[in-house]
């Protein structure tokens, strides 16, 4: 079998599984786990092969015409180089972790065999957007994923907050994906082709008329996809979905999609100066903006999207400065933590059955009923915040390395001022990840209180994901040295300032955050710390434990008192409060887009109902009225009609005598 059809088989055998899965999910129980399960595990198997023929070397390149469109052919091919094959194998280690998760994650849910199914076409979309060597085949995965995104994270559709959260998701990213189509149709045009090798070279000759409008209209889906400034405000509303989808969605589809597309055709932007800057500046501010307002959230899921939300930042500036492999090294280094994360705290979840850090906190010997979770989210808390020598410090430091190049001046692969934003905002994002990380650890694991709820035994399959995730999260960083071959050649070697600096500021953030802990600590043993404070009108413990009974805490159907214990609210101060709602973008989009399109549609509403139905019932009421005359003529009486006759006999006779006489 050819590596070609090797690759094809691997979007291919996911996809066949979603169809099966939904065509079988009633009928044939039995099978939804193995149809979950087994083409995933065949499809990363296939991944391996084909990444292992590949080799970092010649891409493999393959196409054929999908059909004739008269101009532009739509072609369904494939390029698959070094950085293509290691982000497909990533998509398949942690979509095969996940299906395996559910499986015990899920195992009472009624809507089991659609999520799995959903995930199976989830995964299929990421790996066609992946492999994909056409601009509009690989559109299709790209919006697949959005409607996968759409159904998975409403899965608890019985709440209010995961229909908004679903809804509100689909409509950012489609607000981005409109620009972006507008992107693709300028490439095309300029190429000739939809073809990526084509696009490139393109590029290459200086054929593109207008690069950077070009490059701002495909930045604006990016931003949407992958959650970067200002349309990130999807992803942490997202986290009411169920917690295996939030691994798969932060660490290997949907929002890594964006920066793989950047990645691909980073020549593009490239050749505009002004898009490079864009994309440094929505880099630095994302970064920031989200190391800020994750070390003011108490939903524990909302900690880990907001830290999403800056590794994406940091793989956006690596990119800002044209250095593709750093970006790809971290984005495949965060995939594995970032599933890590998420899985472990779905065991805290199931196991302490809140997502409160402020009630974590006050369970003295939740680390201990969850030995498997706590150790392995100690090494990817420690991989995300750079400590060597986890997998987090080298791939944050190739982008931090990259970043110091273009801002020195020793190297002109991207303007030197998009070197500086990205090289300051990446290392004042270190001390933020290092301080949340570590609030996120302290919380969880070391409160002080009462003794933990024994809501009973996670079961294997979601312990032991975690311990496989925990490999490439300690060991896969070592891996700097022959990765530049399966990239572009350039060295991935921690640069030695860049290092001491990221190392020391990422200790300082752990330090100061422990110590603030400590001394809040001590403060609260002298403040009555209330419970659960549930919204007016609301049982919180009911809900609570209705949400307990399907293995996910109801999202936002309970607001907690404010924890003294929480070192977030010594270090942030008056910040906090403003941190902790994301800074009010939501509200401030509400402002200048919401309520203007709601009033809009309300005008439209009016003027439809009163104008427009006016004419169009007036234009029904004329012939009723008519046929409502001529009906109540209509009496059937014999006489009635004699005497009309009669008198409009006289009626014309009078008639013709005038006309007569005036004659």
């Amino acid at each position: 079998m050819t590596t070609t059809t090797l690759a094809v088989l691997v979007p291919l055998l996911p996809f066949l599984a979603a169809a099966a899965g939904l065509l079988l999910g009633r009928t044939a129980p039995g099978f939804v786990r193995p149809l979950a399960v087994l083409p995933t595990l065949a499809s990363l198997v296939l991944a391996v092969t084909v990444a292992v023929h590949q080799g970092g070397g010649q891409a493999i390149d393959s196409h054929t015409e999908l059909t004739p469109t008269g101009s532009v052919p739509i072609e369904l091919g494939l390029h698959i180089d070094g950085f293509a094959a290691l982000v497909a194998v990533l998509v398949g280690v942690v979509a095969t972790c996940v299906q395996i998760y559910s499986t015990g994650y899920l195992r009472d849910d009624p809507r089991y065999p659609s999520y799995a199914a959903l995930v199976s076409l989830f995964t299929s979309a990421m790996l066609l957007v992946v492999y994909s060597g056409d601009l509009m085949v690989l559109l299709v995965g790209w919006e697949v994923m959005g409607i996968c995104s759409y159904f998975l994270v409403g899965h608890y559709w019985e709440t209010p907050e995961a229909r908004a959260a679903s809804l509100k998701a689909f409509l950012v990213t489609k607000l981005g994906d409109v620009p972006f189509l507008i992107g693709l149709f300028a490439l095309a045009t300029d190429a000739d082709s939809f073809r990526i090798t084509r696009v490139l070279g393109t590029v290459a000759g200086g054929g593109l008329h207008d690069p950077t409008l070009v490059a701002l209209l495909l930045l604006a889906g990016v931003a949407g996809k992958s959650a970067l400034f200002p349309l990130h405000t999807w992803l942490p509303d997202a986290m009411a979905g169920p917690t295996p989808v939030s691994a798969l969605i932060h660490a290997a589809t949907m929002v890594a999609a964006g920066i793989y597309f950047v990645a691909r055709l980073l020549p593009v932007f490239q050749a505009s100066a002004a898009a490079m800057v864009v994309l440094a500046v929505m880099a630095g501010v994302t970064m920031v903006g989200s190391g800020l307002a994750a070390l003011a959230q108490d939903d524990i899921k909302r900690v880990l999207a907001y830290s999403t939300i800056g590794q994406l930042g940091y793989m956006a500036g690596a990119l800002a400065v044209g250095d593709r492999g750093a970006a790809v090294f971290h984005l495949l280094a965060h995939g594995a933590f970032k599933a890590l994360l998420f899985l472990a705290a779905g065991v805290i979840i199931h196991a302490s059955g809140t997502n409160s850090l402020a009630v974590m906190s006050r369970m003295k010997d939740l680390r201990h009923r969850v030995p498997d979770a706590y150790w392995t989210m100690t090494v990817a808390l420690l991989a995300l915040a750079a400590i060597p020598p986890f997998s987090g410090f080298f791939s944050k430091e190739a982008v931090l390395g990259a970043a110091e190049h273009v801002a020195t001046g020793h190297t002109e692969q991207a303007p030197g001022a998009a070197g500086w934003i990205v090289l300051v905002t990446g290392l004042v994002t270190a001390v933020l990840t290092a301080a949340y990380a570590t609030r996120l650890w302290l919380l969880a694991f070391r409160g002080h209180g009462t003794q933990a709820p024994d809501h009973g035994r996670q079961p294997i399959t979601m312990t032991a994901v975690l311990w496989v995730l925990a490999i490439p999260s300690l060991a896969f960083g070592l891996a700097f040295g022959p990765l530049p071959d399966w990239f572009d050649g350039r060295d991935l070697t921690p640069v030695l300032t860049t290092s001491v600096l990221g190392t020391g500021l990422a200790l300082v953030g752990g330090i100061v955050t422990y110590g603030a802990w400590r001394h809040t600590t001590v403060l609260a043993t002298r403040v009555p710390m209330g419970a659960v404070a549930a919204h007016p009108g609301a049982d919180a413990g009911q809900v609570e434990a209705e949400a307990i009974a399907v293995h996910e805490p109801a999202f936002g159907d309970v607001a907690y008192a404010p924890d003294p214990a929480d070192p977030g609210r010594l270090l942030l101060g008056p910040l906090h409060r403003h941190a902790a709602v994301g800074f009010h973008l939501d509200a401030v989009y509400t402002v200048l887009f919401v309520r203007p399109v709601q009033a809009g549609a309300s005008l439209v509403r009016f003027l439809d109902r009163e104008v427009v139905d006016t004419y169009v019932r007036g234009a029904g009421a004329l012939p009723r009225w008519l046929g409502t005359a001529v009906r109540r003529a209509q009496t059937g009486n014999v006489q009635t009609y004699v005497s009309a006759l009669l008198a409009g006999t006289v009626v014309l006779v009078v008639a013709a005598l005038l006309v007569a006489t005036g004659a």
